[in-house]
């Protein structure tokens, strides 16, 4: 009996090392100013191969669901999930070192020449930049789900609880997380 074909295979990407978590959150820090989770999949879906794209849908999930900023939970998960503390820290650190300090100066900026025409026109171009970014991730998140209907109905719940009928989203997720855990195992099992 061949053997070889019994002992399962370890997984063929090589987990990144600290530095690299540290490296690869500071230039997405860099980059992906006010709309960095499209930015985030690229890099680590795309670009790093850390995860693949239905392990970064499925941890976003969970780091949506989690108080705080999403980014910021999937920069601390990631990191712990490859190299604990020390992975976890260096990824929060990469991420928000240089946005720290570069919002610290746009204040400053900001706080001399808010009444200005033009900056209030930058910030309009800006923010709608910024829905385009979102709207293409959302799209990108999406496609690892197509093929599961309760995850699809799931997503269009929640969709039409809080960005349309406006209930609260602290029910809803629960709510609807309870839901979806349920049915997944149901169908599942």
């Amino acid at each position: 009996m061949d053997t070889a074909a019994e002992i399962p295979m370890a997984d063929p990407r090589e987990p990144p090392t600290v530095g690299a978590l540290f490296s690869g959150f500071l230039i997405l820090g860099l980059t992906g100013f006010g709309g960095v989770l499209p930015l985030a999949r690229r890099m680590i879906v795309e670009d790093r191969r850390w995860l693949t794209g239905a392990e970064f849908t499925e941890l976003l999930g969970l780091c949506q669901f989690l108080p705080g900023g999403n980014i910021i939970n999937l920069s601390v998960a990631i990191g712990l999930h490859f190299r604990g503390i020390a992975g976890a820290l260096a990824s929060l650190i990469g991420l928000i070192a240089a946005p720290t300090a570069i919002v610290v100066l746009l204040g400053f900026v900001y706080d001399r020449f808010q009444g200005d025409p033009h900056v209030q026109h930058l910030f309009a171009g800006l923010a709608a930049a910024a829905a385009g970014l979102l709207v293409a991730m959302a799209a990108k998140i999406a496609w690892p789900i197509r093929r599961r209907p309760v995850a699809i109905v799931i997503a269009l719940a929640c969709f039409i609880a809080i960005g349309w009928l406006r209930w609260p989203l602290l029910p809803t997720m629960l709510g609807l997380a309870t839901l979806s855990i349920l049915a997944t195992w149901r169908l599942e099992r």
